[in-house]
């Protein structure tokens, strides 16, 4: 018989035993300025998408925590890659950002602290990297104009 052969059942185990861990991504949120509503999290790693169109990107991952129970979101078995993160507070639980005069009425904010500056960062401004087994810990401080 051929070495070859012999082989071959156990290619499939070879195989995953080099396939990337999933982790997690823990978001520790700071910054609440009131108790009222929900805090929504989406994480994406389509840059097109990033961030007003996360909620259209079929493989975005989402999180969500009541206002008045701060503390952390947590993104179970994320496969490595590049992501970004938007949050929002939305106080009035209508699942959207209000604004006036195009301008944010409610809280938001983005993985590494990316700034704001005339619009909403880029997607490299905020990308961070997942990598295999390693869990991801950040904090996100919600910002309010």
């Amino acid at each position: 018989m051929k070495r070859s052969s012999i082989l071959l059942p156990l290619l499939p185990l070879m195989i995953a035993g080099n396939a990337p861990a999933p982790t997690s991504v823990t978001v520790d949120i700071t910054g609440l300025r009131n108790a009222k509503g929900m805090v929504w999290l989406c994480m994406s790693a389509n840059p097109k998408l990033f961030p007003e169109g996360c909620d259209k990107d079929p493989n975005r991952r989402t999180a969500s925590i009541r206002a008045d129970q701060p503390g952390q979101l947590v993104i179970r078995d994320v496969m490595p890659g590049r992501y970004a993160i938007v949050l929002l507070h939305d106080e009035n639980g209508n699942k959207k950002m209000d604004k006036t005069l195009f301008l944010p009425k409610e809280g938001f904010g983005f993985s590494r602290d990316a700034p704001v500056r005339m619009s909403a960062p880029k997607f490299e401004a905020a990308a961070f990297d997942v990598t295999g087994g390693a869990p991801v810990r950040m904090k996100l401080k919600v910002r309010y104009l």
